[in-house]
């Protein structure tokens, strides 16, 4: 099997030596495998397809038992490649050989991979001719693995990004190609960020492709790294006796999913948005009859909830028909 060589490649923005042999290239297409399942991946998916690429394979998890008849559903990719008339693999490992066969056999220029679900070995890794490019939702060394865009949020961090890294076996600790920052808003939630970070990572690698030869990749530095660990759902149940500013990244970071929750007259309730307001009194105590509710310190405003069995409704909606007034003790 053909191992992949390091690409030459240089610094965004850096002129292109000039050789004898140099000659402008018009825009390339590249014979690629696409890895990836979540929704976060199917405007990738398109962009490629959009940029006239040819995608000889989708990989993506296995389809899995779902809604209320717990039929097996596609993944979000599965599903969109059926429909635009791409060839699917759902293996359920890369480790074995035969699986490893079939991946080299499909002789790729490059393998794009993003939030796919497997680890990928090496002989995966060295199969394409430019190797395997991943998109991730962080700046990293910052929130490598699972669960970056949670993180950046429930932490409080100002900005996130992009990043298009070259991968090696290690979690996240290849080069890195290209990078975007953007900011984080002051009331943004997760899926919100998911959406933007989404569309930016779709536009991104359509760029890393057209760059191969000349965008220098860029090691990591060994300072910062932190790392994203999945979401635990124990980490969901809301503590009101937390600062106000911790209660609101968490909200908005959790949601929608697995969504932040509180009781509220006894009844689980899930707290999808929220921003910070002013007022104090006791941990959970609602302050005003529009679900602004104290803190250990300062207080925050729920501006979208979800009842059990519910679709989710915005705060004014949802307390027409359900009644939480001034002093109303939220937790219990």
């Amino acid at each position: 099997m053909r191992r992949a060589r390091p690409v030459p490649l240089r610094r965004r923005g850096a002129s292109p030596s000039r050789s004898p042999g140099y000659l402008k290239k018009e825009k390339t297409q590249m014979r690629l495998v696409f890895m990836g399942t979540p929704d976060f991946s199917v405007p990738v998916l398109e962009a490629l397809v959009g940029a006239g690429h040819e995608v000889a394979e989708v990989y993506c998890q296995p389809p899995r038992p779902a809604g209320r008849g717990k039929k097996d559903r596609p993944t979000p990719v599965h599903a969109r490649a059926l429909e635009l008339g791409l060839e699917v693999r759902h293996p359920v490992s890369l480790k074995t050989a035969e699986a490893q066969a079939d991946f080299a056999a499909l002789n790729a220029d490059v393998a794009v991979v993003v939030a796919y679900g497997l680890i990928l070995p090496q002989p995966v890794l060295d199969a394409p001719r430019h190797g395997c490019l991943n998109i991730h939702a962080s700046l990293l060394p910052r929130w490598r693995g699972a669960a970056p865009i949670h993180r950046a949020i429930m932490a409080g961090d100002a900005e996130t990004g992009i990043c298009i890294m070259q991968m090696e076996a290690g979690l996240d600790t290849g080069p890195v190609l290209l990078r975007e920052a953007t900011p984080i808003g002051a009331q943004e939630t997760t899926g919100q960020l998911h959406d933007r970070l989404s569309a930016m990572g779709a536009r991104l690698i359509v760029e890393a492709l057209e760059g191969l030869g000349t965008l220098t990749p860029q090691p990591q530095p060994d300072e910062g790294v932190t790392y994203a660990a999945k979401i635990d759902k124990a980490e969901a149940a809301i503590d009101w006796a937390r600062p106000a500013a911790e209660i609101d990244r968490q909200i908005r970071g959790l949601s929608p999913f697995p969504g932040a929750w509180t009781l509220i007259g006894g009844e689980r309730v899930k707290c999808l948005a929220s921003t910070l307001a002013e007022g104090q009194g006791s941990p959970g105590t609602a302050l005003d009859d529009a679900l602004c509710v104290a803190c250990g310190d300062g207080a925050v405003r729920i501006t979208r909830l979800q009842r059990a069995g519910r679709a989710a409704q915005d705060a004014a909606e949802a307390l027409r028909g359900m009644d939480v007034p001034k002093g109303t003790k939220l937790g219990e």
